[in-house]
């Protein structure tokens, strides 16, 4: 993977690129960003880029011999640590990690915008939780102990390390402080929180911002086909989050705007056979678009406190959305959009937690009803 595969972020890569460029480039850094940024794709590339013969400015080759294997993701010299729950069904350590390592391989030239969840599906880890072991500190130590086969460097990427055993995440702390020669670390997560602060003094910070909706556009209508007006409207759902949007691409048409709109109105006028209709409508649709749905709400009432506020300028809505918002705003205060987006982020947080839908939708309803005309 190189940089020119991954959109947006030019601060961050010419934050990266320059740093090797004049050899400062620190021996361990934590990738930070919220859940759907691209921050392994970035690491990935990073990897790609130090590792390169023939580097550019801005970016690797991606012809000499060093770029085609990390772009198959096998160069000898790049090593990964992610997160595995039980699965193990083979006795033999040596052929299960190979096994495990090819479907890491796999699952990154398929899904490389992939979540935690999307790598748990697809090695079949199904619900149970997934760690990185106490041992895998031990492997860790043991495979950076080896010179490197081709390239000048070592890189070690460990994915979601917040998910590591409390004794593996010390077990490496040394090793990060005091690494062999020419050996980079690179942390990829979407939580620091919940990190050791002593593995956060050992490294240094990049932050990776989600994309900003045109970019997540431009994305979808370059290098996935998707129509202009489809993409418009897909990039606001996704939030900044690719993976997310190119999961959207397949899923049917929605009609949040009107359902929204419906639904609006029902609450203001107390309209409640209709809400619970709306609440068994809703119930039956798949999760993915109850989500788009709550996802939608919150969105259109971020519009209406900018159009509140005399914001409107920064207003994503067009046509017969902003019509709505601009109509739907004479009836709002600042207060009601507050006590709305904070039941309607409440809601999201319970359908999350496979809560049942028609009651969360009912529930939030009535709450609603009350907040936007009580």
């Amino acid at each position: 993977m190189k940089f020119s595969d991954i959109p947006g972020l030019a601060d961050v890569k010419q934050l990266l690129t320059d740093a090797v460029k004049s050899n400062h480039t620190a021996h361990a850094q934590l990738f930070v960003g919220a859940a759907g940024a691209l921050n392994l794709p970035l690491a990935l590339a990073y990897a790609t880029y130090l590792h390169c013969e023939n580097k550019g400015d801005d970016d690797s080759c991606g012809v000499c011999p060093a770029c085609s294997k990390n772009a198959k993701f096998i160069h000898p010299d790049t090593h990964f640590v992610f997160p595995l729950s039980n699965v193990k069904n083979d006795k033999d350590d040596d052929r299960f990690r190979a096994d495990i390592t090819k479907s890491w391989r796999s699952f990154l030239l398929e899904q490389s915008y992939g979540s935690l969840d999307d790598w748990t599906n697809f090695y079949g880890g199904e619900d149970k939780m997934a760690l990185i072991s106490r041992e895998e500190s031990r492997e860790i130590i043991k495979t950076l102990s080896l010179k490197p086969f081709e390239s000048p460097h070592k890189v070690m990427i460990i994915w979601q390390p917040e998910l590591m055993h409390t004794s593996a995440a010390n077990g490496i702390l040394k090793i990060l402080e005091e690494p062999p020669p020419q050996t980079f670390f690179i942390l990829v997560t979407n939580a620091a929180d919940r990190l050791l602060s002593t593995i956060i003094s050992r490294t240094q910070i990049v932050t990776v911002p989600l994309l900003h909706d045109d970019e997540v556009a431009a994305c979808l209508r370059e290098r996935h086909g998707v129509d202009a007006a489809k993409a418009d409207k897909l990039a606001p759902l996704a939030e900044g989050n690719l993976g997310l949007a190119v999961r959207l691409i397949d899923t049917p048409e929605d009609n949040n705007a009107s359902v929204f709109i419906d639904w609006m109105r029902a609450c203001f006028r107390k309209s409640y056979g209709q809400l619970v209709g709306m609440a068994d409508t809703y119930h039956g649709l798949d999760k993915l678009s109850q989500r788009n749905m709550m996802t939608y709400s919150i969105n259109m009432m971020r519009e209406s406190m900018l159009h509140i506020s005399g914001a409107g300028a920064m207003n994503r809505t067009r046509g017969e959305e902003l019509k709505f918002v601009q109509d739907f705003s004479k009836v709002l205060t600042l207060e009601k959009i507050e006590g709305s987006y904070k039941l309607l982020n409440d809601a999201t947080y319970h359908l999350e937690r496979n809560g049942s839908a028609k009651m969360i939708f009912l529930d939030l309803s009535l709450k609603l009803s009350k907040t936007l005309n009580p």
